[in-house]
C-alpha cells in the first residue's frame, strides 16, 4: 500500500541549482532525494517540496512529501535516506502523513532569514552562509522601511519574474532587523513568497539603510509595481528557509 510520507529536511545549497529537479541536472535537491527513494523501494517517486528554493540557497527546516510503498518504519526511512544522501542533505524527520497532506498547497506560512556579516575581517568559516555588504547599514532607517512593507500589498517590483502570470499580491506580517555581534539578520514571515522576493526586499533595505533611498520611498515601489524601480538581489548565499508552518 502506497502510504504518503512527510519529510522535514535541512540543506547546504551552496553547490546545488536549487529544490527543482531539471532536465540534464542531477544537481538539485528534489533531483538528490528522489533518487535515493527511487533505490529504496524500486519505485519511480517524486517528491514534493513546501517550495523552491533558489540555486544556492539554504534550509533549515524545509517540508516535502512523497508517496511510495515500503514496509520500513518511519525511522528507518529516515535513517536510510541520511545513508545515501550526500553529506550536505539531511532528512531530520520522517512520519506518515494523510493521503491529502500536500506540502505546497497545505502550508500557511514560511519564514526565511537573511544574514550578513558586517564585522571587522572576514567571516572565514560562515562565508558559504553569510553576505559581506560594504559598510555597517543603518539598521533604525531599515526598520523604519520595513514597517511599508508589512501587511498584504502588491510586491511586483519584488519579484525578478517579468512573466509572472499568477497574483504577485503576498501577505507579509512580519520582517525583523537585528544585529548581533558582527551579523546582522533579517528575518521574515509571510504567506508565500515570490521568485527573488526575499533577497530583493533585503537589498533594497539594504541601500535604505545605505542612504540611498528613504524609507518613506518603499510605499511609493509597492504602488509601482516594477522591478527596476526596487533595490538589487542580494546573493543567494545569504537566504535560509527556517520553518514552514501547517495546521
Amino acid at each position: 500500500m502506497r502510504n504518503n510520507y512527510k519529510m522535514i529536511l535541512s540543506y547546504d545549497g551552496s553547490r546545488y541549482f536549487g529544490w527543482e529537479h531539471q532536465p540534464n541536472t542531477p544537481m538539485t535537491i528534489q533531483g538528490k532525494l528522489e533518487q535515493v527513494l527511487t533505490r529504496m523501494t524500486g519505485q519511480d517517486v517524486e517528491v514534493i517540496g513546501a517550495g523552491r528554493t533558489d540555486a544556492g540557497v539554504h534550509a533549515r527546516g524545509m517540508v516535502a512529501n512523497a508517496h511510495f510503498e515500503t514496509e520500513l518504519s518511519d525511522v528507518e526511512i529516515r535513517d536510510y535516506m541520511n545513508r545515501y544522501l550526500p553529506e550536505d542533505i539531511c532528512v531530520r524527520e520522517v512520519r506518515q502523513a494523510s493521503d491529502r497532506f500536500h506540502s505546497r498547497y497545505n502550508a500557511l506560512g514560511k519564514t526565511y532569514r537573511y544574514t550578513c556579516y558586517v564585522g571587522d575581517g572576514k567571516p572565514v568559516f560562515d562565508r558559504k552562509y553569510v553576505y559581506v555588504p560594504e559598510d555597517s547599514p543603518d539598521v533604525e532607517q531599515m526598520r523604519k522601511a520595513a514597517e511599508y512593507l508589512i501587511g498584504t500589498h502588491d510586491f511586483a517590483s519584488f519579484c525578478s519574474n517579468p512573466r509572472m502570470k499568477k497574483s504577485t499580491v503576498r501577505k507579509v506580517d512580519r520582517i525583523e532587523i537585528a544585529r548581533k555581534g558582527a551579523y546582522l539578520y533579517f528575518t521574515y514571515h509571510g504567506t508565500g513568497f515570490l521568485q527573488h522576493m526575499v533577497r530583493i526586499l533585503t537589498g533594497t533595505l539594504l541601500e535604505v539603510g545605505y542612504g540611498k533611498r528613504e524609507p518613506e520611498s518603499m510605499a511609493e515601489l509597492l504602488e509601482a509595481r516594477q522591478r527596476s524601480q526596487a533595490g538589487f538581489t542580494a546573493p543567494a548565499k545569504g537566504l535560509c528557509l527556517l520553518k514552514v508552518d501547517y495546521d
